[in-house]
Parts: C-alpha cells; structure tokens; sequence
C-alpha cells in the first residue's frame, strides 16, 4: 500500500514539473482524511475550484482514507526521530497506525522532512 503525501496529491492535480509515475496511480492509494484537507485548501487558495473540482473529485475517490482517530492524535502528540512540522506527524502516526494494523506501507511524499522521517521510521519510499 502507497501512503500518499498531499505534495505528491497537489504535484499531480497542478501539473508540476516533478509528477508521479503513472505506475503509482495503480497502486493501492491510503492517506490520512487530512490530506482531503490539505488538497482542497490549496486548489481553493490558487482558485482552481471551478477548473480543478473533478480532477481532484476523480482522485480523491482513488485513496482509502484513514481517520484521525485517537491513537494516530495520540501518536502524533510523541516526539519523531527528526522534528517535523504538525500536519507531517499526523501523516506519519497515521502511516506507523496502518504498519500497526499489518498493512506493509511504502510513503510517497516530496517533502524531504518527511521522507527523512519515515525512512527513520523504517518505512520504505516510494520512487516518485
């Protein structure tokens, strides 16, 4: 299972030079609900909702979405081999929460912090 970052969510939806492959998209997608979040502030910010609202419909419906229960909250609340910025320590409870559950769980993100992170973690990174 791929755990989606929203970089690499936001990197596909706007076109960016650096996108995933089309091979991630086939993939098994999970993420936590904040990236729902997290994708639909930024089109809304850069207004892209009139152009962008299927794409980013059509996307969404692809990515089983973990919600922010107590023990990913809970998680997110610990210390995390390298610091990391507050929506990056809920992703990666909510990855360690789906590791936690017997899921084998590759991340996919561009954001060096957190990929940093999840490699201490001992979490495989997707080549995106």
């Amino acid at each position: 299972m791929i755990y989606l970052d929203s970089s690499v969510a936001l990197a596909y939806l706007l076109g960016e030079d650096r996108t995933p492959p089309v091979s991630l998209w086939r993939s098994p997608l999970a993420s936590s609900r904040l990236l729902q979040f997290e994708v639909w502030n930024r089109i809304h910010a850069r207004g892209l909702t009139a152009s962008h609202a299927r794409l980013v419909e059509l996307l969404l419906k692809r990515i089983t979405f973990l919600e922010m229960i107590a023990p990913v909250l809970n998680r997110a609340l610990h210390p995390f081999p390298v610091q990391v910025r507050t929506l990056d320590a809920l992703h990666l409870a909510s990855a360690e929460f789906l590791r936690a559950q017997g899921e084998t769980v590759t991340v996919a993100s561009y954001d060096d912090r957190l990929v940093t992170a999840a490699r201490q973690l001992g979490f495989e990174i997707a080549d995106v």
